[in-house]
């Protein structure tokens, strides 16, 4: 099975170019290739294997009808962050992250429902029945809110998994999933803790190129497993449809001949010319054919009675021919 992502592209990207060896974690030892130049490098090795994991994890997560977090509020990383979890139909966060989305949700809910009802104020134009002052904060706080919220105002409840990209920064954000159960994948680079992070995605998280290249990735991986759950929905609409009752009706009775099922004119095609008989039409037939033999049989009587009188006849007269002569 080939890879998600080939090394020459790793490479291309720059995912390999760590943070310099005197701001580096210790925790990410098993992580670095090497050291040059007072730069860490990373093993890009595991690199393409851990990303082959998240991949599939990632996948088969929204296969089942799950859904996935983009978080990334570093400057580098707001425009693609949003781009791709766009075109993937996933929430992302690209401003600051609230505290309490994860734990606290029902209230940020509760936010996202004021956004909407100020929107319909000011979408109905009744925003222009209040004073100017109010509909200038009504706009301000429209504003406000559609800056924090746009990226999760579709979000229904939590989400299955959080992809972070640069787990110092985010750290609020990992650690409500961290409390809440959520899985997390990251893209961790050489001065980062990977402790609280599920699924570790060793990469330089500052470049852009590398940002976008990973991240990218990560889309694919849900649109992926939209499509395989769009085909299993498929496959299961078509299991419950109902057959149609011009077939069922045949299901239970024995198996008929080609001569019951088939028109006369399609049996001729096939080389017969035989129309179907049912046991009822048989048994009249049988019983026609005992009338005609019985009435065939009555009628030669008659006939026979009828040759004796002409001959009794003949003879009779032949007699008296004889007497008179």
């Amino acid at each position: 099975m080939s890879s998600v992502v080939t090394m020459k592209a790793l490479l291309e990207s720059g995912v390999h170019f760590g943070h310099r060896t005197n701001k580096w974690n210790p925790k990410m030892r098993q992580y670095i290739f090497t050291e040059r130049n007072g730069i860490h490098i990373i093993d890009l090795q595991q690199t393409v294997k851990l990303l082959d994991d998240a991949y599939d994890f990632i996948r088969d997560t929204v296969a089942n009808g799950g859904s996935v977090l983009f978080v990334g509020t570093k400057r580098q990383a707001q425009d693609t962050i949003a781009e791709q979890a766009t075109r993937c139909g996933m929430p992302y966060v690209t401003e600051r992250w609230l505290g309490g989305t994860l734990t606290n949700w029902f209230t940020i809910q509760k936010r996202i429902f004021e956004l909407e009802r100020l929107e319909r104020l000011r979408d109905s134009g009744e925003i222009h029945l209040l004073t100017k002052k109010e509909g200038l904060m009504i706009e301000r706080e429209i504003a406000r809110l559609e800056k924090r919220l746009s990226g999760v105002r579709k979000m229904k409840g939590l989400p299955e998994i959080l992809f972070v990209v640069d787990v110092n920064r985010e750290d609020t954000a990992v650690h409500e999933a961290n409390v809440k159960g959520i899985p997390v994948i990251a893209l961790v680079d050489t001065n980062c803790n990977p402790k609280n992070v599920d699924y570790v995605i060793p990469s330089n998280d500052d470049a852009i190129r590398a940002i976008k290249l990973l991240v990218g990735k990560i889309a694919d991986a849900v649109m992926e497993g939209m499509t395989i759950r769009t085909k299993d929905a498929d496959d299961d609409e078509l299991g419950d449809v109902a057959m149609p009752a011009e077939v069922t009706r045949f299901m239970d009775d024995d198996e008929l001949e080609d001569e019951a099922l088939l028109g006369e004119s399609t049996l001729k095609h096939m080389g017969t010319g035989k129309k179907p008989k049912f046991d009822d039409e048989d048994e009249d037939e049988e019983i026609d054919e005992e009338e005609v033999e019985t009435q065939s049989g009555g009628s030669e009587a008659p006939e026979k009675a009828e040759e004796e009188a002409e001959e009794e006849v003949e003879e009779a007269e032949e007699g008296d021919s004889a007497e008179e002569a």
